[in-house]
């Protein structure tokens, strides 16, 4: 392999990573292998989504970068192809995840940990109270005044959940709970699937002063299942806005919580002042209410990232941890809760955007969307319809380069899945055909693959347009089964509920190791949260 980018040495990558100067930490692998074993402070950047992901992790091109990968070869391909778009500082860790441990320096498994190790810290700091399901279940059936808040998006939420509750997802918890409750005695119990959401859902509502009993629920909806309780699918309990006076409340609360941990709140000159200053310290901008709200109506240049996941997942919107991060509501609740966490979590330059400048909503519809390179391919297309009459003749095959989440979900009859960085290898298992089409769920990833298959099968590619949301929208068929698999579906990390058989272990272990975080956490030293 020809070695055209730096390297850097494990020790001087730790070393940096104590440091105070920015730096984005990138493991191009697949989420399945990065959930395997992978450095702490990393953000998952996997090779085959690369273009879409980087240009909202990394706004700032000339920021430090640094690849990470097992052998150097998908850092390699990563870093080139961050050249090409006019990243100037991007160097590849030698020797890869294996040069690492063998310094001495520490992996973690599972996705999202510095935000679920900030879990378990924060109830060992605080002494957050919980409630296990044997409990909650005799307080139900004996009809006690109590109130079950969800604390996951509603996607989550609906897929599986507690009967009864209610989906309040976590940064909405401080503007909705008084609304919910009954009076002040109600017992507040707030869930999630596992442990970090209904810890750090407590443990706001405490912070804020809900004059209510509020607990976690301890080990979420997995505990519940564990103790041999029903769960439900296909919830629609969603907690109401707040009225006039639950608002009132709220918007107390978080003035009390923003003046507690030292929240900055800066007016729109200062924003601009950012933003001008952005070619050379990383912004962020982030709108932390729910999607409906985003869609309707948001800042200019703002991306959508819901208060409660921005904290639940911080890792996948922010890869940079010395930039500046500014948050926007526009009721003045939920961004001040929301900065109160990410400065817990070591956030050295979160802000708040004042009241009346996050009202400013220009933009409608979902976040903006840069992807590196896709103008700059010529990508012919055909459409749902084609593809099916094709299909039928027997005259193409298609493959699927969406995640192995969307395929097994449902994927266009016949289809085979591929994973778009292991494309080269996956060609042998392809169907021999004078034409191969590609999808993917948008067609954005189709289209970035055209000429990477192209390459592989030695014959004309195209694109399914709009993907497979098209081919659903034209009222086309898609199966589960059988699978046909050209990649190992190693791209995804299945939660314990999505596994097929063994899914208690798989549970019991989770929770498990969520627990041992704060020893692992700690004994690493990279991560330094302000409890």
């Amino acid at each position: 392999m020809t070695r055209l980018y730096p390297r850097i040495s494990a020790d001087d990558l730790h070393a940096r990573l104590l440091g105070n100067g920015e730096l984005a930490l990138l493991d191009v692998r697949e989420e399945g292998v990065f959930g395997d074993a992978h450095i702490l402070t990393a953000s998952n950047a996997p090779l085959s989504r690369f273009e879409r992901l980087v240009p909202a992790l990394v706004p700032r091109a000339a920021t430090n970068i640094v690849l990470v990968d097992d052998d150097e070869t998908l850092a390699e391909r990563a870093a080139s192809l961050l050249a090409r778009h006019g990243y100037g500082s991007v160097a590849i860790l030698g020797g890869g995840l294996a040069a690492w441990q063998a310094a001495g320096h520490a992996v973690f498994s599972g996705v999202h940990v510095p935000s679920k190790a900030f879990g378990e810290f924060v109830e060992l700091a605080y002494g957050t109270p919980h409630i296990d399901a044997p409990k909650l279940k005799r307080l139900i059936d004996a009809g006690e005044d109590l109130v079950i808040l969800d604390s996951r998006p509603f996607d989550e939420y609906t897929w599986i959940g507690i009967p009864g509750a209610l989906d309040c997802p976590s940064g909405e918890l401080v503007s909705r709970a008084r609304q919910t409750v009954r009076s002040d005695d109600t017992l507040v119990v707030v869930n999630c699937g596992g442990r970090t959401r209904s810890i750090i859902g407590a443990q706001i509502l405490i912070d804020a002063g809900l004059p209510n009993p509020v607990v976690s629920l301890k080990d979420g909806t997995q505990g519940w299942h564990l103790a041999g309780f029903d769960v439900a699918h296909g919830q629609d309990l969603v907690a109401p806005p707040p009225g006039e006076a639950a608002l009132i409340w709220a918007r107390k609360a978080a003035e009390g919580l923003a003046a507690r941990f030292e929240v900055p709140v800066i007016d729109a000159a200062t924003l601009a002042r950012f933003e001008e200053e952005s070619d050379r310290r990383t912004l962020y901008r982030f709108d932390v209410r729910v999607d409906e709200e985003y869609l309707a109506g948001h800042r200019a240049g703002f991306l959508s990232a819901p208060g409660g996941q921005l904290v639940q997942a911080t890792d996948t919107f922010i890869a940079v941890r010395q930039a500046r991060v500014v948050l926007a509501d526009t009721d003045g609740v939920r961004a001040r809760a929301t900065a109160t966490w990410l400065i817990r979590m070591g956030f050295p330059n979160v802000f708040v955007l004042a009241d009346d400048a996050s009202a400013d909503l220009v933009e409608t519809g979902p976040s903006p969307e840069t992807v590196l390179g896709l103008d700059d391919l010529a990508v012919a297309f055909m459409t749902a319809g084609e593809l099916a009459g094709l299909l039928e003749r027997g005259a193409a095959a298609v493959v699927d380069v969406a995640t192995s989440r969307h395929y097994r979900a449902g994927h266009i009859p016949g289809s085979w899945f591929a994973i778009r960085g292991r494309l080269a290898n996956a060609a042998a298992k392809l169907p021999k055909t004078p034409l191969h089409v590609l999808t993917s769920t948008d067609a954005v990833i189709a289209r970035l693959a055209v000429p990477e298959l192209e390459a592989a099968v030695g014959g004309p590619v195209r694109v399914l347009d709009g993907g497979t949301d098209a081919w659903i929208a034209a009222g086309l068929p898609l199966e589960r089964d059988p699978e046909r698999l050209a990649s190992q579906p190693d791209d995804v990390l299945l939660k314990a509920f999505e596994r097929r058989g063994e899914r208690e272990a798989a549970m019991r272990e989770y929770l498990s190791w969520e627990v041992g975080l704060v020893e692992q956490v700690t004994r690493d030293g990279t991560l330094r949260f302000r409890l």
